[in-house]
């Protein structure tokens, strides 16, 4: 197999296209492309949505009292992703962050996702697009990471993990399985569902929390820099995700009053996608596993990703 031809599988099944060679390694050994935050495509724009509640108390008061001033800022750097959940699935995305809340005032039980402010489609909506995604792609394994819930109560999150597992029944991969391609396409497993609360150690088919590496820069040499000095204390054990999604500040935002967070990821990504071709997956201490971004969609970020691959095959890497 020549170099870089992992890279030129066709994204939307490159699990399933993967040589035999890798069907035994362990998932966490693998490069896996994944998205940061990843259900933000669809922000409720109706006016009467609040910004979501870790928002500084300063930005919810400006909001209420100087919504149509400050509401465009709020959208311009809230979207993470624009693209939809199957869209970003198409493009090679196996790992997916997902931020869960109640809304406040909300006499439903409908859960949504969130980030800056909430969205309109509802969590039931989103795992059953990703159903109907892994139905037609039985071989593709999906790694979703459910955090950073935000008024849940307990009954809600019974409720979650009752809608989860409706939307994916017996595709729910246990906790006692080997995390290979070979075992989970021989069990009918395609589903590991990672949840971030003490809840998950009571059931069988909730994974524990993936440690999420966040360098909190907004210039892609800082970004760069935070994580090379982590990597020399070496990897966590199982799934870690690295995540080379830029935050903007404060001063960041009000120094670029025209741009969003589209407009800096963008001008980074090439810089970005340059370190990301240098790295290995596998056990060493200084190998990567997930690879999270912002706006997936935009550049060859998932084809890079998938190529790191091939470097398992290469002993002299």
């Amino acid at each position: 197999m020549s170099s870089g031809s992992l890279g030129e599988l066709p994204m939307e099944r490159w699990m399933s296209h993967l040589p035999c060679a890798l069907w035994d390694t362990p998932l966490f050994h693998l490069a896996i492309p994944g998205s940061h935050n990843a259900i933000t495509y669809c922000l409720d724009m109706n006016d009467r949505s609040p910004v979501d509640l870790t928002q500084p108390d300063l930005l919810q008061k400006l909001d209420k009292y100087m919504k149509p001033l400050i509401r465009p800022f709020v959208y311009k750097w809230a979207v993470t992703q624009d693209c939809t959940i199957k869209q970003q699935l198409d493009s090679g995305v196996r790992y997916c962050d997902l931020r869960i809340a109640h809304r406040p005032n909300d006499s439903s039980t409908d859960l949504c996702f969130y980030h800056g402010v909430y969205t309109a489609l509802t969590v039931e909506t989103v795992l059953m697009e990703m159903r109907e995604w892994l139905d037609a792609h039985p071989k593709e394994v999906l790694i979703l990471s459910f955090s950073h819930f935000l008024g849940l109560s307990q009954e809600l999150h019974v409720l979650l993990l009752a809608t989860i597992r409706k939307a994916f029944t017996s595709k729910l991969c246990p906790k006692t399985e080997e995390l290979t391609l070979r075992n989970l396409w021989a069990s009918g497993y395609s589903v590991i569902v990672s949840y971030e609360h003490n809840i998950c150690s009571c059931h069988g088919d909730l994974w524990p929390h993936i440690p999420y590496w966040w360098a909190n820069k907004c210039k892609a040499e800082a970004l760069i820099e935070e994580f090379e000095h982590r990597k020399q204390h070496g990897r966590p054990g199982g799934f870690f995700v690295t995540g080379i999604n830029l935050t903007e500040d404060l001063k960041y935002i009000c120094t670029h009053p025209t741009e969003s967070l589209k407009d800096l990821v963008t001008s980074t990504y090439p810089a970005l996608l340059s370190w990301v071709r240098e790295q290995t997956p596998g056990p060493r201490g200084d190998s990567l596993n997930i690879i999270a971004a912002d706006f997936v969609s935009e550049s060859p970020f998932a084809r890079t990703v998938v190529a790191l691959n091939e470097k398992l095959l290469d002993p002299s890497s």
